[in-house]
């Protein structure tokens, strides 16, 4: 499991912003194909341009952690999405809640290489796993 730190550390050693998109691109193709049944308005996230699907699952080592999967139509948004779906799965809903995702962004200066709507799509999807997760607690 890759930690903020680890992510960080990866992303800093690229020279450039076309390096880091390039791997941001990358990740996203990592990500594994998407259950269709998890296509749902419920699992879509809104206010973002792109068209993003992210869903909570147990995690097969219990006690309460929750595993993300997910997917996107936009090859930035996508890597962005694994990220995500990377460091927050395996942690419990109180957990997730208590990421700081906002000091990541800002330490990869994600804000200053995004148009204002694909960052605003960002955190809609930060969002909708944090509610995903205290819904997911509640079960």
């Amino acid at each position: 499991m890759l930690t903020a730190d680890e992510f960080v550390e990866n992303f800093e050693f690229l020279d450039d912003w076309d390096a880091r998109y390039a791997y941001l691109v990358e990740l996203g193709e990592s990500l594994p194909p998407l259950d269709e049944g998890l296509r749902t308005e419920e699992n879509r996230v809104q206010g973002c341009i792109s068209k993003v699907w992210v869903a909570p699952l147990a995690d097969p080592q219990g006690q309460g952690r929750i595993r993300y999967v997910g997917d996107c139509d936009t090859a930035i948004i996508k890597g962005v999405l694994a990220v995500l779906v990377e460091l927050l799965s395996g942690h419990t809903a109180q957990e997730i809640e208590a990421l700081d995702i906002d000091a990541l962004f800002d330490r990869i200066r994600l804000a200053e290489n995004l148009s204002p709507n694909r960052h605003f799509g960002i955190y809609a999807i930060v969002e909708l796993m944090k509610s995903q997760a205290r819904a997911f607690a509640h079960r």
